[in-house]
């Protein structure tokens, strides 16, 4: 099955299933860029519980209209400082941070210019973490309901997101605030490590 996807900020759990359970992943490049949306942010669990990520991007004119794949990041706040200073802060006492810690710590010192380069760079290594191989393509123009395609372009939304049953992995806070699914998928490979693509492929809701 081909399943149509907006490339996201370390993907959410959700957003990977599909990936994991797609035959083809297309991924949407010719959409306007919308605030409040995965795009530029994710949730991962923190010492207070959930804790939101946000990437700062330059101000968007053209009447607050601009393709998402021209949309740049501003670089003058040290947002990727603290950004990896919080996921330490999250995952340090995680069983499989120091495993994959590596891996990521590049992603937050290396400057990148454009937020779907960036996102596109972030899903690349979590497919090589999880050892997921993907066959992914673009959209070549923007299309309201395309056919022959699972279009499942509304997990972006971050505002207006659905309550999609996922099963419980442990997670590192869970005896303060409780089980919180579908948190980036940083929360999944840090706590559940080379299990993480067994769970992905275990839950197929999102596919039915």
């Amino acid at each position: 099955m081909k399943v149509l996807l907006h490339p996201s900020y370390f993907p959410s759990i959700s957003q990977l299933v599909v990936i994991t359970n797609g035959d083809e992943v297309v991924f949407e490049k010719f959409d306007n860029y919308q605030k409040q949306t995965y795009r530029n942010r994710m949730y991962i669990y923190g010492a207070n519980g959930k804790q939101l990520l946000s990437i700062p991007i330059k101000h968007i004119s053209n009447n607050g209209r601009l393709l998402y794949k021209d949309v740049r990041l501003e670089n003058d706040f040290p947002w990727q400082k603290q950004h990896w200073k919080s996921i330490e802060t999250a995952y340090r006492t995680s069983p499989f941070f120091e495993y994959y810690e590596d891996e990521f710590a590049p992603l937050f010192e290396n400057k990148h210019e454009f937020l779907l380069d960036f996102n596109l760079k972030t899903m690349e290594v979590i497919f090589d973490s999880l050892q997921l191989e993907t066959n992914f393509s673009f959209t070549t123009k923007y299309e309201t309901a395309p056919i022959e395609i699972k279009d499942h372009r509304f997990l972006i939304n971050a505002k207006k997101e659905e309550n999609h049953p996922l099963e419980r992995y442990t997670q590192v806070f869970e005896s303060k605030h409780g089980f919180i699914p579908n948190l980036s998928t940083l929360d999944l490979l840090f706590n559940e490590g080379p299990n993480s693509l067994n769970y992905l492929e275990s839950q197929n809701i999102l596919l039915q």
